[in-house]
């Protein structure tokens, strides 16, 4: 004989959903409240450093009669101060080619801006005002960023003053062509709108730190955008202010940063468990010529660890043009060492 000793059937248990999330709606509205307060916070922090840019260009071309002519054409984008005595981030192809900038700031005032340094290559460019009272933005670190995270952009689309949209982080690491013509490495794609006049402005975290300048979007598709990362950024402006331009090796490919299996890492017996993964080698370039392969996997310059395409970009200085140097590939899997001579980029 069995005594009842308490057990109940699973057939008898009915969860209580009164406390889930799902069918909270307080919780739900704590949880969006929470979300707007951030975005809010974010933009209270940020707008004020973000400027509108009014650009004026002269337009030299042909008629239809063959007759030369130049016009004068108006251009729009926006920008932010990251300095306090003025110096401002922007594209390149916002500015390039100005004869006349006029920033506007948040608070209505308006000033004449002169050109620092253009790099089109990067899509980066320098401008400064004189003028007191500036707030500067803070910089974050593109190099930490992931997959999904919280993206807010602020600019000026069709001169709309301070608009915001907001989205995630939708991939890192892409390749985009710049106007020049040289691929942009690094980029990053988000889907925070944006729209014609926001090339310029910054993409934010939720921390009110910049990590990228919002500078192209696909025309066809919807919530595809583009930002060049700060870190780049990082790298790029002193030279602008110093030089008024970037002078930078070359080698000709289009890549991406990929992890390497720690079995493959230990069998070539590499310092870094990442590297750069050749998706493109570019027609009678360096690397074309040093024999570099789509699907090359470079982990090393002149013997020294080389984890990813800011790496790269940092070996790749003025004194290396015409140096011959090493690359250290991974090819099959198997560790090779070529030989490479950077050339100069063309400036576009």
């Amino acid at each position: 004989m069995f005594r009842n000793l308490g057990w109940v059937s699973n057939d008898n248990f009915a969860p209580d959903n009164s406390r889930s999330p799902q069918n909270n709606p307080k919780a739900d509205e704590q949880l969006l409240d929470a979300y707007s307060q951030a975005v809010i916070n974010v933009v209270e922090k940020v707008s004020p450093t973000v400027v509108n840019i009014d650009v004026k260009k002269w337009l030299t071309g042909r008629s239809r009669s063959y007759q030369p002519f130049t016009q004068e054409v108006r251009g729009n984008g926006s920008g932010f101060i990251f300095t306090q005595d003025g110096y401002i981030l922007t594209n390149s192809h916002v500015i390039h080619g100005a004869s006349k900038i006029q920033v506007t700031l948040s608070d209505g005032r308006s000033y004449d801006a002169e050109m620092i340094g253009d790099d089109p290559d990067t899509d980066l460019a320098v401008i400064r005002i004189y003028a007191p009272n500036l707030v500067a933005a803070r910089f974050g670190d593109s190099q930490a960023l992931k997959v999904g995270q919280l993206a807010i952009a602020i600019g000026h689309p069709y001169g709309f003053q301070t608009t915001v949209t907001t989205g995630v982080i939708s991939a890192l690491g892409r390749s985009f062509q710049s106007r020049s013509g040289k691929l942009i490495e690094n980029i990053i794609q988000t889907d925070a709108a944006l729209n014609p006049g926001n090339s310029g402005g910054p993409l934010v975290t939720s921390h009110a730190e910049v990590i990228g300048i919002n500078t192209a979007i696909v025309m066809a598709a919807q919530g595809i955008c583009f930002a060049v990362p700060i870190n780049t950024a990082k790298m790029v402006i002193p030279t602008l202010m110093r030089y008024g331009q970037v002078r930078r090796g070359y080698i000709g490919i289009g890549g991406q940063n990929v992890q390497i299996s720690r079995r493959i890492m230990l069998f070539n017996e590499l310092a870094v468990d990442t590297g750069i993964f050749v998706m493109h080698v570019e027609p009678n370039s360096p690397a074309k010529k040093a024999g570099l392969l789509q699907g090359d996997v470079i982990v090393g310059f002149n013997n020294l660890p080389l984890g990813g395409i800011e790496d790269l970009q940092k070996f790749l200085t003025p004194e290396r043009v015409g140096v011959r140097s090493q690359l250290t590939i991974l090819r099959n899997n198997r560790k090779l060492v070529i030989d490479i001579i950077p050339e100069e980029s063309a400036r576009g």
